[in-house]
């Protein structure tokens, strides 16, 4: 199950929802946007309306709040309410739920938003050797295997899939890094490794853009990134639960233009998210819409490559059985 948040426009303005792709629209990981998304609340609202239930859309709400953060409040028992909408939406010739809401969202009819368009929070770290052995002059720090790194990043600079990307005034060199980011569903604090997975609702693709020429002078100054970093965050095109994907083998794919420029996986990842969960929850409540990601896979960005982006570039970031997350960066 491939889960989005996406806007359609209604009398009263564009409204936000969550959905879910249509698996009989999709052709594999097709680009964002280009297939049948279900309305899952009204799905759900339109399966206790078959069943007698005398206030369906109230009701959906609940089980299926129409915004992710919500959504993920709600753990494992919304993932679950939310197959059950779709299973629903699959059986059922009906176009609209209760209250007249429509089921489906063909392709233009809606606008995809990345699945957490604010997230609680935002962290980054920095887990995949390879990737920090050739973004820095001489060897790895002893302090990098012994704790689980990140920097926190800024949760409303999140772009959504498609965007087009206006690079900051303060830097002219650009950069994208591919990475998978984690995203926490169930409230947690101390949580041990060996339970940190059912902390995790599940996975969406993330961009980590940066602005290197600034990020290298900040970095100078032993504090950041910050500007480097905090401009653009592209996270999507949609966030799949844990149970949907083995995360650690799915494949990795940066285009630039249409060109393979990286490939990957997170089985590089040096420190689990299962420790990076227990290293940032020590002392410290991890909530419902945290998004952490897992670092740069090796080669997984302009740097390592000794190339940058230009003006007019075509970003795309794959991973297999998620989708693939498309930028344009212009200056």
């Amino acid at each position: 199950m491939k889960l989005a948040t996406f806007e359609v426009d209604t009398p009263v303005g564009p409204v936000e929802r969550i959905g879910a792709v249509d698996e009989s629209s999709e052709s594999g990981d097709s680009a964002a946007g280009d297939a049948t998304l279900v309305d899952l609340t009204a799905a759900y609202g339109a399966a206790l309306e078959s069943e007698g239930e005398p206030a369906p859309a109230d009701l959906a709400h609940t089980h299926v709040p129409p915004e992710m953060t919500a959504f993920l409040e709600r753990g494992d028992r919304a993932i679950a309410d939310a197959r059950e909408a779709l299973a629903y939406a699959a059986e059922t010739d009906a176009e609209r739920g209760p209250d007249g809401a429509k089921l489906r969202y063909e392709p233009g009819a809606y606008r995809l938003l990345a699945p957490l368009p604010r997230p609680n929070s935002l962290r980054d770290c920095m887990a995949i050797e390879e990737h920090v052995q050739n973004s820095m002059d001489g060897e790895i720090a002893d302090v990098w295997y012994e704790l689980p790194v990140y920097y926190k990043g800024n949760a409303d600079s999140v772009v959504a899939p498609g965007e087009t990307i206006q690079w900051p005034d303060y830097s002219q060199i650009m950069d994208y890094e591919l990475e998978i980011a984690a995203v926490i569903g169930e409230r947690g604090r101390d949580i041990s490794a060996e339970e940190a997975e059912d902390h995790i609702a599940g996975y969406t693709v993330f961009n980590d853009f940066s602005a290197r020429d600034i990020q290298g002078k900040e970095m100078e100054g032993r504090l950041g990134p910050a500007k480097g970093k905090d401009f653009a965050n592209g996270l999507g095109p949609y966030f799949v639960p844990r149970e949907d994907i083995d995360v650690l083998s799915a494949p990795m794919t940066a285009r630039i233009d249409g060109e393979v420029w990286s490939e990957g996986t997170v089985d590089e990842m040096y420190h689990s998210f299962a420790e990076i969960i227990e290293h940032i929850s020590q002392s410290e409540t991890l909530h419902p819409g945290d998004v952490i990601g897992s670092g740069t896979v090796g080669e997984g960005c302009g740097l390592e490559l000794g190339q940058w982006l230009e003006d007019g570039d075509t970003v795309e970031l794959g991973v297999e059985g998620i989708g693939t997350l498309e930028h344009t960066v212009v200056e």
